[in-house]
């Protein structure tokens, strides 16, 4: 699963979790994923929405059934490039906020979009703070927290830098 991660309006960032949720769903699934299971049909989406918490926990529940058809034949890669605040979804996202950190690997979505989280907080580039403050008003991270309970994968990780080696 490649996914470019990034800022995202509702979900606080896309990485692995939110483009496995959103990204596979049908029109229909993505309605139901956004409402947390109140709606299927898309033109009542927006009048419909839940609490912010209930949506990213959509997203992990959604994850959650991926994972349980694919079992263990899905590898995480995002690409931490051209980071803005918003995703391809906006018509007209932000510019980019930040400066191309990488790309990261793993068979855990859990521990890939945990690293990109924190490789953006602990960055020197001023630029995260928009970023960071997108993900923390959108309540982001909740998806790591309720994706390992939902037992995803865990936020325990080793980066290794293959350009050092």
């Amino acid at each position: 699963m490649l996914s470019h991660f990034k800022g995202h309006p509702m979900g606080g960032f896309g990485g692995a979790l939110k483009n496995m949720s959103i990204g596979i769903a049908s029109r229909r699934g993505k309605a139901w994923i956004h409402s947390a299971g109140k709606v299927e049909d898309a033109n009542i989406l927006w009048e419909n929405l839940p609490s912010q918490d209930d949506f990213i926990e959509s997203m992990a529940e959604a994850d959650k059934a991926v994972m349980d058809k694919y079992k263990d034949n899905i590898v995480y890669i995002n690409v931490i490039n051209n980071l803005s605040v918003d995703c391809d979804c906006v018509a007209n996202p932000e510019k980019v906020c930040m400066k191309d950190i990488g790309i990261v690997s793993s068979l855990d979505p859990i521990a890939i979009d945990k690293a990109c989280l924190d490789l953006i907080y602990n960055s020197e580039d001023k630029g995260k703070k928009d970023l960071i403050e997108r993900i923390e008003s959108r309540n982001g991270a909740h998806i790591i927290e309720y994706g390992k309970e939902l037992g995803l994968g865990t936020d325990e990780y080793e980066l290794i830098n293959i350009d050092e080696e």
